[in-house]
C-alpha cells in the first residue's frame, strides 16, 4: 500500500501561557490546518492510501492546562457513536479542528491520522475527574476514506504536558483499512513503555501503527528515526512515524519503516516541512516475529549471572562486578582487556572499554549485563570507540529499566567524550554485538554518519544472547547498540 507522513514545522503561538479566546485559537490552528490540508492533497495525487501527521503540530506545545482550553475540541470517546464531522457538523460544539480533518479525509479519499487536543467534561463524582470538573486529553484521531472519526486514541505516557491528563485506563485503539488490514495508534513518548505501545502490537497482533510523535533527539541512542527503525524491526511492523520540524528544539526524524526498510528524513538544517510518500509491503500477521522467539527464550532464561555460559566464548561469560576479568584467551595466548573507564550517556553513568587496534574482542559488564564486540575496522582512523553497558533504572526526564550494550564513536580521543552526541564518523567496522539481556524486548540500533540508517545483516537469539552482527556499515558508524527495555522493572 502506498503511506504518507508529513513532517510538520507548526505555526507556534508566540506567547502559548496566554489566555486567549476560541476565536484567535482557531485563527493560529487554522494556519496549520491549511497546510495540512496542501499535504493531504499532495499526497493524495501521489497515490497515498493513508497520511499520518505529528504530536501537537496543530495547536503547538508549552501550554498550561487553563491557556491550552481554548485550543480544545470536544470530542466522543466512544465506539458506540457514528459520526462523520465533515457531513454531520452540527452534532457537537467546538468540533471545528475535528470537521476540518474529516472534510481533508472526504475530499482526498483517504485515511487520515492527526493529534489534537481535546476535551472531556466529567461529573464529581468520577474519582479521577479533574477539579475543574473536564478532562483535558492529548489525543490522535483516524479518519476513514468518507470522513468518518473510525478512531480516537489519548496519550497514556504524558512527556512533561502539564496541560494534559491520563486516561483513566491505556486506550488499545484500532481501525481497519481495506488496504493493509488493521491499524494500531499510540503517540511519541509512549513508543519506550510496555502500555498501551507493546501490548496493543501482542495483544491485537498489530501490523501497522499509525505514530504522531513530537520527538526531541537524543544521541546516541534516542534519536527519533533510530528508534522508530528500531521499532519497527524488533516487533516486525511498519510504523508510519509522523515527527514535528523544529531544529532550534531539537525535533526533526520522520519516516516510513518496515522491518527490512525505511525511508526516512532528518534534517536539522533547514526549515519547512517535508513530505514522505512510500510504498511498501502489507506485513502478513500469521509471520513468527522476534518476539514470539522471545517469547519462547524469556521462559527459558538464567536470571543468575553466573550460570550464563557462551558457546561463542571459551570462558565463562560473566563476572560479577569488581572480580578481576580474566584476559581472552586467543591463539597468541592471553591478551590483557584494556581496563573499564566510567562515562555519562544519555544521563546514565555507563561503563566502557576502549576499542584498540584494528581488530580485537572485548567485554564489559555491569550487574548481570554482560556485553561483547568482536570487531574489525577497515582502515584504523583517529577516531575513538568504546564499547558500554548499562543495566539500571534511567531516572531523567522519565524513569524506566534499560539494559544496553552500546558500541559508541566518542565525541573526541580523551575517554571523557564517550556518551556525547555525534553526528559524524568515518570508520567502516565489522562487528558481533551481544549480551546476556535479561528482557525479550530488544531495540537493534544501528545509526550511521550524518543520521542514516543501516540494517544488520543478522540479529536474533543464539545460546541465551541476544546478538547483531554487521559486515561494513554504509558509512561511519555512529552507534550500534542493543537497547533492552526491562518493563517489570519500571
Amino acid at each position: 500500500y502506498i503511506a504518507a507522513v508529513y513532517e510538520h514545522e507548526s505555526v507556534l503561538s508566540p506567547n502559548p501561557t496566554a489566555l486567549v479566546d476560541r476565536q484567535s485559537a482557531l485563527e493560529l490552528m487554522g494556519r496549520n490546518l491549511d497546510i495540512y490540508e496542501q499535504q493531504v492533497a499532495a499526497a493524495a495525487r501521489q497515490g497515498a492510501q493513508i497520511i499520518v501527521f505529528p504530536e501537537d503540530g496543530i495547536h503547538g506545545f508549552n501550554f498550561t492546562r487553563s491557556s491550552i482550553y481554548p485550543y480544545l475540541d470536544f470530542v466522543v470517546h466512544s465506539h458506540s457513536v457514528k459520526w462523520n464531522p465533515c457531513r454531520e457538523p452540527h452534532l457537537f460544539n467546538d468540533t471545528e479542528v475535528i470537521q476540518r480533518l474529516s472534510c481533508m479525509a472526504l475530499k482526498n479519499k483517504i485515511f487520515l491520522v492527526a493529534n489534537l487536543g481535546t476535551k472531556q467534561p466529567c461529573e464529581h463524582t468520577d474519582p479521577h475527574c479533574p477539579s475543574d470538573g473536564r478532562y483535558q486529553f492529548n489525543t490522535n484521531v483516524a479518519f476513514n476514506d468518507d470522513g468518518m472519526l473510525v478512531a480516537t486514541y489519548r496519550k497514556h505516557n504524558l512527556y512533561f504536558e502539564y496541560a494534559f491528563d491520563n486516561p483513566p485506563e491505556p486506550d488499545y485503539k484500532l481501525f481497519d483499512t481495506p488496504f493493509a488490514g488493521k491499524f494500531g495508534m499510540f503517540t511519541c513518548f509512549d513508543i519506550l513503555f510496555f502500555e498501551p505501545a507493546v501490548n496493543l502490537i501482542r495483544q491485537y497482533n498489530v501490523k501497522q501503527v499509525a505514530y504522531p510523535t513530537a520527538w526531541m533527539n537524543q544521541l546516541p541512542l534516542l534519536s527519533a528515526v533510530e528508534f522508530q527503525q528500531a521499532f519497527a524491526t524488533a516487533f516486525n511492523v511498519n510504523i508510519l512515524a509522523a515527527n514535528i520540524h523544529h531544529p532550534t528544539l531539537g525535533m526533526t526524524g520522520s519516516g516510513i519503516y518496515t522491518p527490512v526498510k525505511s525511508f526516512i528524513y532528518h534534517n536539522m538544517e533547514s526549515y519547512g516541512g517535508k513530505l514522505i510518500v512510500a510504498e511498501i509491503p502489507v506485513i502478513s500477521t500469521d509471520y513468527k516475529t522476534h518476539l514470539e522467539s522471545n517469547e519462547r527464550f524469556r521462559k527459558k532464561l538464567h536470571r543468575s549471572c553466573e550460570t550464563v555460559t557462551s558457546s561463542l566464548m571459551d570462558d565463562q561469560a560473566c563476572f560479577k562486578e569488581g572480580q578481576e576479568t580474566p584476559g581472552r584467551v586467543t591463539g597468541k595466548g592471553r591478551e590483557e582487556l584494556p581496563p573499564p573507564f566510567y562515562a555519562e550517556m544519555m544521563y546514565d553513568n555507563f561503563t566502557f572499554v576502549p576499542l584498540r587496534g584494528e581488530k580485537g574482542e572485548l567485554q564489559v559488564c555491569a550487574n548481570t549485563l554482560c556485553c561483547y564486540l568482536t570487531y574489525q575496522r577497515a582502515v584504523v582512523t583517529d577516531e575513538l570507540y568504546a564499547l558500554g553497558v548499562f543495566d539500571g533504572l534511567h531516572t531523567v526526564h522519565g524513569t524506566y529499566y534499560v539494559q544496553a550494550c552500546a558500541l559508541v564513536k566518542c565525541g573526541g580521543l580523551s575517554f571523557s567524550t564517550c556518551g556525547q552526541e555525534v553526528t559524524d564518523a568515518t570508520a567502516l567496522i565489522d562487528f558481533q554485538l551481544w549480551g546476556n539481556m535479561s528482557t525479550p524486548y530488544i531495540f537493534p540500533l544501528l545509526l550511521t554518519s550524518g543520521i542514516t540508517l543501516d540494517f544488520a545483516d543478522h540479529m536474533g537469539w543464539k545460546n541465551n544472547h541476544y546478538f547483531i552482527s554487521k559486515n561494513r556499515t554504509s558509512s561511519g558508524l555512529l552507534t550500534a547498540a542493543l537497547y533492552g527495555r526491562w518493563y517489570e522493572k519500571d
